[in-house]
Protein backbone atom coordinates (compact mmCIF):
# COMPACT_ATOMS: atom_id res chain seq x y z
CA UNK A 1 0.00 0.00 0.00
CA UNK A 2 1.26 3.69 -0.16
CA UNK A 3 0.40 6.46 1.64
CA UNK A 4 -3.15 7.63 0.44
CA UNK A 5 -6.07 8.45 2.32
CA UNK A 6 -6.95 5.06 2.62
CA UNK A 7 -4.28 3.45 4.25
CA UNK A 8 -5.25 4.14 7.55
CA UNK A 9 -8.18 1.60 7.36
CA UNK A 10 -4.88 -0.89 6.42
CA UNK A 11 -3.78 -0.51 10.38
CA UNK A 12 -5.38 -3.33 11.49
CA UNK A 13 -4.49 -6.75 12.69
CA UNK A 14 -3.23 -9.01 9.69
CA UNK A 15 -5.90 -11.93 10.95
CA UNK A 16 -8.42 -9.35 9.90
CA UNK A 17 -7.27 -8.55 6.16
CA UNK A 18 -6.63 -12.53 5.87
CA UNK A 19 -10.67 -13.17 6.68
CA UNK A 20 -11.57 -10.11 4.22
CA UNK A 21 -9.75 -9.98 1.08
CA UNK A 22 -6.43 -11.83 2.19
CA UNK A 23 -8.31 -14.99 1.31
CA UNK A 24 -8.05 -14.21 -2.16
CA UNK A 25 -4.23 -13.33 -1.78
CA UNK A 26 -2.88 -16.71 -1.71
CA UNK A 27 -4.45 -18.07 -5.30
CA UNK A 28 -3.75 -14.41 -6.69
CA UNK A 29 -0.54 -14.19 -6.27
CA UNK A 30 0.22 -17.67 -7.62
CA UNK A 31 -1.61 -16.95 -10.88
CA UNK A 32 0.30 -13.58 -10.82
CA UNK A 33 3.46 -15.18 -10.55
CA UNK A 34 2.83 -17.64 -12.84
CA UNK A 35 1.34 -15.12 -15.61
CA UNK A 36 4.48 -12.99 -15.53
CA UNK A 37 7.03 -15.29 -15.54
CA UNK A 38 10.24 -15.16 -13.32
CA UNK A 39 13.39 -16.65 -13.76
CA UNK A 40 15.53 -19.20 -11.27
CA UNK A 41 18.47 -16.55 -9.64
CA UNK A 42 16.19 -13.44 -9.59
CA UNK A 43 15.48 -10.66 -7.17
CA UNK A 44 12.30 -9.64 -6.77
CA UNK A 45 10.64 -7.19 -4.52
CA UNK A 46 7.03 -6.47 -3.52
CA UNK A 47 5.43 -3.42 -3.39
CA UNK A 48 2.09 -3.24 -0.53
CA UNK A 49 3.03 -6.80 0.63
CA UNK A 50 0.11 -6.39 3.17
CA UNK A 51 0.58 -9.65 5.51
CA UNK A 52 2.85 -11.16 3.08
CA UNK A 53 0.35 -13.72 0.53
CA UNK A 54 2.53 -12.65 -2.64
CA UNK A 55 5.88 -12.54 -0.94
CA UNK A 56 5.11 -15.93 0.25
CA UNK A 57 4.91 -17.21 -3.35
CA UNK A 58 7.53 -15.23 -4.82
CA UNK A 59 9.79 -16.98 -1.95
CA UNK A 60 8.66 -20.07 -2.97
CA UNK A 61 10.24 -19.51 -6.34
CA UNK A 62 13.08 -17.44 -5.94
CA UNK A 63 14.48 -18.20 -1.88
CA UNK A 64 13.58 -16.02 0.87
CA UNK A 65 16.99 -14.35 0.44
CA UNK A 66 16.17 -13.66 -3.09
CA UNK A 67 12.82 -11.24 -2.02
CA UNK A 68 12.27 -7.65 -0.36
CA UNK A 69 8.94 -6.01 0.67
CA UNK A 70 7.55 -3.44 1.68
CA UNK A 71 4.39 -2.26 3.16
CA UNK A 72 3.47 1.24 5.18
CA UNK A 73 1.64 -0.60 7.73
CA UNK A 74 3.85 -1.95 10.28
CA UNK A 75 0.87 -4.72 11.38
CA UNK A 76 1.28 -5.77 8.15
CA UNK A 77 4.75 -5.53 7.53
CA UNK A 78 5.38 -7.34 11.09
CA UNK A 79 3.27 -10.01 9.81
CA UNK A 80 4.93 -10.54 6.50
CA UNK A 81 8.21 -10.89 7.76
CA UNK A 82 7.20 -13.57 10.85
CA UNK A 83 5.36 -15.45 7.54
CA UNK A 84 8.06 -15.31 5.42
CA UNK A 85 11.02 -15.57 7.52
CA UNK A 86 14.83 -14.54 5.78
CA UNK A 87 12.81 -12.32 3.59
CA UNK A 88 13.87 -8.71 3.42
CA UNK A 89 10.81 -6.89 4.87
CA UNK A 90 10.80 -2.93 5.84
CA UNK A 91 7.64 -0.34 6.37
CA UNK A 92 7.61 2.16 3.71
CA UNK A 93 5.95 3.32 1.24
CA UNK A 94 5.48 2.86 -2.33
CA UNK A 95 6.69 6.46 -3.17
CA UNK A 96 9.44 6.07 -1.12
CA UNK A 97 10.67 2.48 -1.70
CA UNK A 98 14.67 2.13 0.13
CA UNK A 99 16.63 0.71 -1.82
CA UNK A 100 19.06 1.65 -4.17
CA UNK A 101 18.54 1.94 -7.80
CA UNK A 102 18.84 -1.02 -10.04
CA UNK A 103 18.43 -3.07 -7.25
CA UNK A 104 15.91 -6.10 -8.68
CA UNK A 105 15.48 -8.25 -11.33
CA UNK A 106 11.29 -7.92 -10.92
CA UNK A 107 9.64 -5.76 -9.11
CA UNK A 108 5.76 -6.66 -8.38
CA UNK A 109 2.67 -4.81 -7.15
CA UNK A 110 -0.51 -6.46 -6.09
CA UNK A 111 -3.66 -4.78 -5.07
CA UNK A 112 -2.13 -1.92 -4.34
CA UNK A 113 -1.50 0.62 -7.32
CA UNK A 114 -5.16 2.72 -6.48
CA UNK A 115 -4.17 3.20 -2.75
CA UNK A 116 -1.18 5.02 -3.56
CA UNK A 117 -0.98 8.76 -2.79
CA UNK A 118 0.78 9.13 -6.08
CA UNK A 119 0.34 6.34 -8.68
CA UNK A 120 2.36 7.62 -10.98
CA UNK A 121 5.08 8.58 -8.61
CA UNK A 122 4.99 4.68 -7.25
CA UNK A 123 5.60 2.96 -10.46
CA UNK A 124 8.48 5.68 -11.50
CA UNK A 125 9.82 4.40 -7.63
CA UNK A 126 9.55 0.95 -8.87
CA UNK A 127 10.89 1.68 -11.79
CA UNK A 128 13.83 3.72 -10.35
CA UNK A 129 14.83 0.32 -7.98
CA UNK A 130 14.28 -2.21 -10.91
CA UNK A 131 17.55 -3.06 -13.65
CA UNK A 132 17.27 -2.21 -17.34
CA UNK A 133 15.28 -4.71 -18.43
CA UNK A 134 13.75 -6.37 -15.45
CA UNK A 135 10.21 -6.59 -15.08
CA UNK A 136 7.33 -4.14 -13.45
CA UNK A 137 4.22 -5.32 -13.18
CA UNK A 138 1.18 -5.35 -11.15
CA UNK A 139 -2.44 -6.55 -10.35
CA UNK A 140 -5.56 -5.15 -9.53
CA UNK A 141 -8.81 -5.74 -8.89
CA UNK A 142 -12.31 -5.38 -11.29
CA UNK A 143 -13.79 -3.12 -9.30
CA UNK A 144 -16.57 -2.67 -11.46
CA UNK A 145 -17.49 -5.80 -13.23
CA UNK A 146 -15.96 -9.30 -11.57
CA UNK A 147 -15.22 -8.90 -8.37
CA UNK A 148 -18.25 -10.72 -7.18
CA UNK A 149 -17.28 -10.14 -2.79
CA UNK A 150 -17.07 -6.39 -3.29
CA UNK A 151 -19.20 -5.83 -6.19
CA UNK A 152 -22.08 -7.39 -4.31
CA UNK A 153 -21.09 -5.14 -1.39
CA UNK A 154 -20.99 -2.24 -3.11
CA UNK A 155 -24.36 -2.78 -5.11
CA UNK A 156 -26.09 -3.42 -2.02
CA UNK A 157 -24.56 -0.65 -0.14
CA UNK A 158 -25.70 1.91 -3.03
CA UNK A 159 -29.36 0.23 -2.77
CA UNK A 160 -29.83 1.11 0.79
CA UNK A 161 -27.45 4.51 0.97
CA UNK A 162 -27.35 5.64 -2.45
CA UNK A 163 -26.04 9.28 -1.33
CA UNK A 164 -23.68 7.64 1.32
CA UNK A 165 -22.19 4.72 -0.63
CA UNK A 166 -22.30 5.83 -4.16
CA UNK A 167 -19.42 7.94 -3.96
CA UNK A 168 -17.21 5.19 -2.27
CA UNK A 169 -18.31 2.84 -4.35
CA UNK A 170 -14.85 1.49 -5.14
CA UNK A 171 -16.06 0.16 -8.62
CA UNK A 172 -16.54 4.26 -9.75
CA UNK A 173 -13.89 5.64 -7.38
CA UNK A 174 -10.81 3.28 -7.98
CA UNK A 175 -9.14 4.78 -10.91
CA UNK A 176 -6.56 1.67 -12.32
CA UNK A 177 -8.86 -1.12 -12.45
CA UNK A 178 -9.43 -2.09 -16.53
CA UNK A 179 -6.17 -2.59 -18.46
CA UNK A 180 -6.67 0.93 -20.32
CA UNK A 181 -6.00 2.89 -17.11
CA UNK A 182 -3.26 0.29 -16.13
CA UNK A 183 -1.58 0.56 -19.72
CA UNK A 184 -1.57 4.16 -19.44
CA UNK A 185 -0.39 4.39 -16.31
CA UNK A 186 2.73 1.99 -17.17
CA UNK A 187 3.10 3.62 -20.84
CA UNK A 188 3.18 7.12 -19.17
CA UNK A 189 6.09 5.69 -16.30
CA UNK A 190 8.29 5.10 -19.83
CA UNK A 191 8.30 1.15 -19.46
CA UNK A 192 8.53 -1.00 -22.95
CA UNK A 193 6.68 -4.04 -24.15
CA UNK A 194 3.26 -3.20 -22.09
CA UNK A 195 1.01 -5.77 -22.00
CA UNK A 196 -2.01 -6.58 -19.78
CA UNK A 197 -4.28 -9.47 -19.05
CA UNK A 198 -6.75 -11.17 -16.30
CA UNK A 199 -6.19 -13.09 -13.62
CA UNK A 200 -9.25 -15.35 -12.18
CA UNK A 201 -9.54 -17.09 -8.67
CA UNK A 202 -12.03 -17.91 -6.26
CA UNK A 203 -12.47 -18.07 -2.29
CA UNK A 204 -14.61 -20.55 -0.41
CA UNK A 205 -17.46 -19.16 2.66
CA UNK A 206 -18.47 -21.22 5.33
CA UNK A 207 -21.74 -19.56 5.48
CA UNK A 208 -23.03 -16.21 4.18
CA UNK A 209 -21.85 -14.87 7.83
CA UNK A 210 -18.24 -15.59 7.10
CA UNK A 211 -18.68 -13.67 3.92
CA UNK A 212 -19.87 -10.45 6.01
CA UNK A 213 -18.44 -10.45 9.09
CA UNK A 214 -15.11 -9.33 8.28
CA UNK A 215 -16.38 -6.26 6.17
CA UNK A 216 -17.51 -5.27 9.76
CA UNK A 217 -14.04 -5.04 10.83
CA UNK A 218 -13.53 -1.60 9.09
CA UNK A 219 -10.48 -3.11 6.33
CA UNK A 220 -10.53 -1.47 3.45
CA UNK A 221 -12.58 0.98 2.08
CA UNK A 222 -15.62 -1.49 1.95
CA UNK A 223 -14.80 -2.23 5.51
CA UNK A 224 -14.63 1.04 6.65
CA UNK A 225 -17.76 2.29 5.17
CA UNK A 226 -19.91 -0.96 6.80
CA UNK A 227 -18.34 -0.46 10.46
CA UNK A 228 -19.44 3.27 10.22
CA UNK A 229 -22.73 2.40 9.48
CA UNK A 230 -25.58 2.65 12.67
CA UNK A 231 -26.90 -1.05 13.25
CA UNK A 232 -30.11 -0.50 11.06
CA UNK A 233 -28.40 0.50 8.25
CA UNK A 234 -25.69 -1.65 8.14
CA UNK A 235 -28.27 -4.63 9.08
CA UNK A 236 -30.70 -3.30 6.30
CA UNK A 237 -27.15 -3.78 3.83
CA UNK A 238 -26.34 -7.08 4.93
CA UNK A 239 -30.08 -8.58 3.82
CA UNK A 240 -29.48 -6.77 0.58
CA UNK A 241 -26.16 -8.26 -0.05
CA UNK A 242 -27.26 -11.71 1.10
CA UNK A 243 -30.18 -11.38 -1.48
CA UNK A 244 -27.46 -9.96 -4.42
CA UNK A 245 -25.33 -13.43 -3.49
CA UNK A 246 -28.35 -16.16 -3.48
CA UNK A 247 -29.75 -15.91 -0.48
CA UNK A 248 -26.71 -18.90 0.18
CA UNK A 249 -26.75 -21.32 3.39
CA UNK A 250 -24.27 -23.34 4.29
CA UNK A 251 -20.63 -23.64 2.08
CA UNK A 252 -20.37 -21.20 -1.34
CA UNK A 253 -17.47 -20.30 -3.50
CA UNK A 254 -16.75 -16.88 -5.01
CA UNK A 255 -15.17 -15.35 -7.85
CA UNK A 256 -12.77 -12.82 -8.31
CA UNK A 257 -11.40 -10.97 -11.09
CA UNK A 258 -8.09 -9.09 -11.71
CA UNK A 259 -6.52 -6.81 -14.47
CA UNK A 260 -2.59 -7.28 -14.56
CA UNK A 261 -0.16 -5.22 -16.30
CA UNK A 262 3.59 -5.74 -16.86
CA UNK A 263 6.19 -3.79 -18.81
CA UNK A 264 10.03 -3.76 -18.96
CA UNK A 265 12.90 -1.13 -17.86
CA UNK A 266 14.15 0.49 -20.90
CA UNK A 267 17.77 0.55 -21.66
Amino acid sequence: MGKGSDSTSFQKPAEAYDRFVGRYGRSLGEAFVAEVGLRSGWKALDVGCGPGPLTAVLAEHLGAEQVAAVDPSQPFAAACSERVPGADVRTAPAEELPFADDSFDATLSQLVLNFLSDAPGGVREMRRVTRTDGLIAASVWDYAGEMTMLRAFWDAAVEVDPEGAGPLDEGIRMRYCEPGTLTGLWEGAGLSDVATGELNVAAEYDDFDDYWSPFTLGVGPAGSYCAALPESKRTAVRDACRRRLGSPEGRFELTARAWMVRGKVPP
